[in-house]
């Protein structure tokens, strides 16, 4: 029902989720001679060090995504969600559509912090859908971070988390000048 409702012109659909890099990726596929194991030589030993990614799909249109050291918080979670929020309202007064985002049941999407805002994001326009319990299957972001995983960071290795960031923006950027859909990155104001 969603998926034809904006297929139609009537919603703004968008998928978002979280995915994480570490600074050594697993290969997904490679090759080596016959009768040797395959050997990559590491060049950094820290284990723990990561940057997560919190997008938004937009079924072949767009993408918006954060990037954070580590993971999200509630904190961050609100940022990212009130720039969408900004956005759908935007969406709303121009267009005359709502944006409904659909989501997992993660702890972060459903905390105190978070539902004291659906109100007033819903007043924006934004709307937000939860998927059943444990189908992840069914957020078709999903599939946007297997292609970002084994196409643009898998098999790499990485000194700090700064090398890797860089590496998750460029595969963003990447994918989405090959499939031709706009790309926007939120960037947050520590100030």
């Amino acid at each position: 029902m969603l998926i034809w409702a904006a297929e139609e012109g009537q919603i703004e659909l968008k998928y978002l989720d979280e995915a994480g890099f570490c600074l050594e990726s697993p290969v997904s596929y490679s090759y080596s001679q016959v009768g040797q194991q395959k050997r990559m030589e590491q060049h950094c030993k820290k284990y723990g060090s990561r940057i997560s990614i919190l997008g938004l799909w937009q079924l072949g249109l767009g993408f918006e995504y954060a990037l954070a050291q580590g993971g999200f918080n509630g904190k961050s979670y609100l940022k990212v969600m009130d720039w969408v929020a900004q956005k759908a309202e935007q969406t709303l007064a121009k267009k005359g559509r709502i944006t409904v985002v659909v989501q997992d049941n993660g702890s972060l999407h459903t905390s105190l912090l978070v539902r004291q805002q659906r109100e007033r994001w819903q007043e924006q326009g934004l709307y937000i859908f939860f998927l059943p319990p444990y189908c992840s299957e069914m957020n078709l972001i999903e599939s946007q971070w297997n292609q970002l995983k084994t196409h643009e960071i898998a098999g790499r290795m990485f000194n700090n988390e700064y090398d890797l960031a860089m590496a998750v923006i460029d595969g963003m950027k990447a994918r989405s000048q090959v499939n031709g859909y706009a790309l926007e990155r939120f960037i947050f104001n520590h100030a």
